[in-house]
């Protein structure tokens, strides 16, 4: 009688763990059918391309004065110069090396801003949101009265007191933009905390930590991706009307330093105020792109009703 062999089992397959690449066109997958989240990451790129090679895309010094070109206009205008493409300011700086080494101003008050509000709003906002009680009371009392103060007020007091620098505004602006995150986090956190696998977590016994940070805090990566895009154009905002901050800095936005004689520069310099209020648009436009499609990306509900 021939020996009998074991035949394979019916539907099971070896299971292979994807590879990066299989990772990457998965992503790429995903934003290529949304047109609006890839336009996003497109710009969000240049931004990133933009700061990084500033002294190669800029053709002069941002803080170069040359007083005999002061007042140019752009280059395609009557009297204007290829060598300043945007035009000069009534200094003679070159408004596009500006906007492009401003980039990197904006670009780094932006990131780093938010991720200081994120992380502390974030931890607030999660042992307020589960503990509750005393502790939820004590943590949300502390985060309205922060939110009763005006934000960019007081944004301008604490850095008159602190002093100019890039380093001060990027940790006033995370702290007192922190309260938002902590709000948002807890209002997630006390109706995640009423679902189903969150309470099995807790009925076999589950310790606070793992509950808070394996099956609360994945689940809040949507909702504050979206607060962080924001967020992070609120900040290019703020940090526009604090460009008085820093003399020593390129930016992106002059509308600061004009003050009263703004609508006088928009009659007869328009140039000055335009194209770096286009460069913000720009950057808030692509940041909230980019954020909605990380958040249908992330958010397996959003995402199986976009495919």
């Amino acid at each position: 009688m021939a020996g009998t062999t074991t035949p394979p089992a019916v539907g099971m397959e070896e299971y292979v763990e994807p590879t990066w690449g299989s990772k990457l066109a998965y992503v790429w997958r995903l934003l290529w059918r949304d047109k609006g989240g890839l336009l996003g990451m497109i710009l969000f790129l240049l931004m990133v391309i933009t700061a990084v090679f500033a002294p190669i895309i800029a053709p002069h010094d941002p803080l170069e004065q040359n007083l005999r070109d002061s007042k140019l206009p752009p280059a395609w205008y009557e009297g204007g110069n290829w060598d300043y493409p945007l035009g000069t300011d009534r200094l003679g700086k070159d408004i596009f090396s500006r906007i492009v080494y401003g980039t990197r101003v904006s670009l780094t008050v932006a990131v780093f801003g938010v991720l200081i509000a994120g992380g502390l709003g974030l931890l607030a906002g999660l042992v307020a949101g589960f503990m509750g009680g005393k502790v939820d009371g004590a943590i949300m009392a502390g985060v309205n009265l922060w939110l009763a103060i005006p934000y960019l007020v007081f944004v301008v007091v604490i850095a008159s007191i602190l002093g100019r620098s890039l380093f001060n505004v990027i940790l006033i602006f995370g702290i007192t933009d922190s309260p938002i995150f902590a709000r948002v986090t807890r209002g997630e956190v006390l109706r995640i905390r009423q679902s189903g696998y969150v309470e099995s977590a807790i009925s076999v016994g589950a310790s606070t930590s793992r509950i808070m940070f394996d099956h609360i805090l994945p689940n809040l990566i949507g909702p504050l991706i979206t607060l962080a895009t924001f967020e992070m154009s609120a900040m290019i905002f703020y940090e526009a009307g604090l460009s008085s901050w820093a003399e020593r800095a390129a930016h992106w936005c002059q509308l600061g330093q004009h003050g009263r004689s703004l609508p006088s520069i928009l009659a007869k310099l328009p140039w000055m105020v335009i194209y770096p209020g286009l460069a913000i648009a720009i950057a808030s436009l692509a940041m909230n792109l980019l954020g909605d499609w990380l958040r249908d990306v992330l958010d397996p509900r959003l995402r199986r009703s976009r495919a």
